[in-house]
């Protein structure tokens, strides 16, 4: 069964154990540490969970399924950089965003078109920088954390490329600055001398890599410094403790940004085909 309503759990927000059915926890005083019988799964489910591996995966076969939808358009020369480069259909049917999508209402885009890719060097690159910091995030936050960070840095980017006008964007170079951000802010919260260093580190990354845009065509930089910013604030919000003191809330923000991702697909697919 996937509840547990009965036994020892570890408490959501101390990790102390507590009864699954206690109607307060005894060291720390949260309500309803078993959160109705989902505590202990939840929590097991999160620890096991490796959003880098999920999100490198799910990136990849989105990127093979928007060339296969157009195989013929993709694999046309184009020059260098466009080397299996998807149509713009395929990426539009697949949920892209930008300020085309945003003035038609599809809100969804800013969910799905984290995980779309226009081109072989796009995806490699991301991906290897996602496989970078996403363990170095879990490491400081947590895995559901990082869920949380991911998701909602790369909405703020494109928020943020949206409202200046960019007309079409994909891609989690976003989310990949909010990584960025959410290590800043730790180690500015941190402080001492190994705040210091991660704060130097890190800091010199997200500025290299948004100078750097400047000087590659087709980046949208806007949706990398509201990535940041969305990534530095979250992990302000958040707490720094250990994996062991995410609470249950975090467990339930991060689930409700995968089905939210899910069902953004979802939309996409059906506005595209059947809407």
């Amino acid at each position: 069964m996937f509840r547990k309503t009965s036994g020892a759990i570890l408490c959501p927000s101390c990790g102390r154990l507590t009864n699954a059915d206690a109607p307060m926890c005894l060291v720390c005083g949260r309500k309803n540490p078993g959160m109705w019988g989902f505590a202990g799964p939840l929590r097991a489910l999160f620890r096991r969970l490796n959003f880098t591996n999920a999100v490198t995966a799910a990136c990849v076969a989105l990127y093979v399924v928007s060339l296969v939808f157009d195989p013929l358009a993709a694999l046309r020369p184009r020059g260098f950089l466009d080397v299996f480069s998807p149509t713009g259909r395929a990426l539009d049917a697949l949920g892209m965003t930008g300020s085309v999508a945003w003035a038609e209402g599809r809100w969804w885009t800013l969910l799905t078109a984290i995980y779309l890719h226009g081109g072989l060097l796009h995806i490699l690159f991301n991906v290897l920088w996602i496989r970078q910091l996403g363990p170095a995030v879990e490491e400081i936050y947590g895995p559901a954390r990082l869920v949380v960070i991911f998701t909602v840095s790369g909405v703020a980017g494109f928020v943020a490329s949206n409202s200046l006008g960019v007309p079409f964007t994909i891609g989690a170079s976003g989310s990949i600055f909010g990584l960025l951000g959410a290590i800043v802010a730790f180690g500015r919260k941190r402080g001492g001398a190994f705040g210091r260093m991660v704060l130097q580190q890190y800091g010199q990354w997200a500025l290299v890599l948004f100078v750097f845009g400047f000087f590659m065509p087709g980046v949208n930089n806007w949706a990398h410094g509201g990535g940041f910013a969305g990534g530095f604030g979250a992990g302000l919000v958040l707490s720094l403790a250990e994996r062991r003191a995410e609470t249950a809330f975090d467990w339930l923000l991060a689930g409700a940004a995968i089905v939210l991702t899910v069902a953004g697909f979802a939309l996409a697919l059906w506005s595209a085909f059947a809407g």
